[in-house]
């Protein structure tokens, strides 16, 4: 039987100015796009895309209703990154059973980003 969902490929944040946040996201995934454009730049993220469209939306308008988690070892040093480059706390990380540890910032564009130190989970 073939998987007809084959799991998360891309996810993608939109932003007022693509090119100011290229070189954030460049920084704080210590990694330069594959794919730069002016209409979308894209990140191979450990073998996951993570994408940049322009959009006008102002950040103070944007929802935050749904969350990404990128998967990394170090929770906090990770987090911490992230604030010293410019994201905001939008989650401290906090245990949530376990040994499993989330936080989540703000990028300067209003986008929520999530991580997440998960040693019970391996991708496939």
């Amino acid at each position: 039987m073939t998987k007809k969902i084959l799991g998360l490929r891309t996810n993608i944040y939109k932003v007022s100015n693509i090119s100011e946040a290229k070189k954030w996201y460049a920084v704080v995934f210590e990694t330069n796009p594959y794919f730069d454009e002016p209409f979308y730049v894209g990140f191979n993220i450990a073998g996951f895309e993570l994408g940049l469209q322009p959009d006008e939306t102002p950040a103070d308008q944007k929802s935050d209703n749904v969350v990404t988690y990128w998967g990394v070892e170090d929770i906090h040093s990770e987090y911490e990154k992230f604030i010293a480059a410019g994201a905001t706390t939008h989650e401290a990380p906090t245990n949530v059973g376990g040994e499993i540890m989330v936080a989540s910032v703000k990028d300067p564009w209003g986008n929520v980003v999530g991580l997440i130190y998960n040693p019970e989970f391996k991708v496939e």
